[in-house]
């Protein structure tokens, strides 16, 4: 029977290259969105994803996480994110960071498209929100009991439940 190595690193190459419009990809609600690093891949550690908002979409309305952090990179136009009590114009280049317990929200007020890279770490299976989201969005009118279970099921918690869908006032 063979020992096992308990001093060397058993190196593996499992590293994953992805090219711009690759990986699973759909839309929802004036927001386009493409997986690249999934929670599968990176198992369950890290999440990245493309998003892309159609002129005055609304990623999220006031929100938090309690186990994962958020990063938004801002690739292209102009990117509002709420944070509890203001709101800043993210320009491309800009990275905004959401830890844990800080509600945000983000949207696109402007009549241009905005790009941007989206990353949570750890993912908590996060595609399975978005694969929901999609869903959900999809009904009209919206059922917010069915939207909110969802976003509890996976770590995210609106700040207001009277105003958390992601449709204009």
């Amino acid at each position: 029977m063979m020992q096992p190595d308990y001093f060397n690193d058993q190196l593996e190459d499992k590293a994953v290259i992805f090219h711009p419009n690759e990986g699973e990809s759909f839309n929802a609600n004036g927001m386009t969105l493409t997986f690249k690093v999934t929670s599968e891949l990176s198992n369950d550690q890290l999440g990245v994803y493309e998003v892309v908002l159609a002129p005055r979409a609304i990623g999220a309305k006031l929100h938090y996480h309690r186990f994962m952090d958020e990063v938004f990179i801002v690739n292209q136009g102009t990117l509002t994110l709420q944070l509890r009590d203001s709101k800043h114009q993210i320009n491309p280049g800009a990275i905004a960071y959401a830890p844990r317990f800080t509600p945000h929200g983000f949207r696109n007020d402007t009549d241009q498209e905005v790009r941007l890279t989206l990353i949570f770490n750890p993912s908590q299976k996060r595609e399975g929100f978005f694969r929901g989201l999609r869903q959900t969005l999809a009904t009209t009118p919206i059922d917010p009991e069915k939207y909110l279970k969802l976003y509890n099921k996976y770590d995210s918690f609106p700040v207001d439940t009277g105003n958390m869908l992601p449709t204009r006032d």
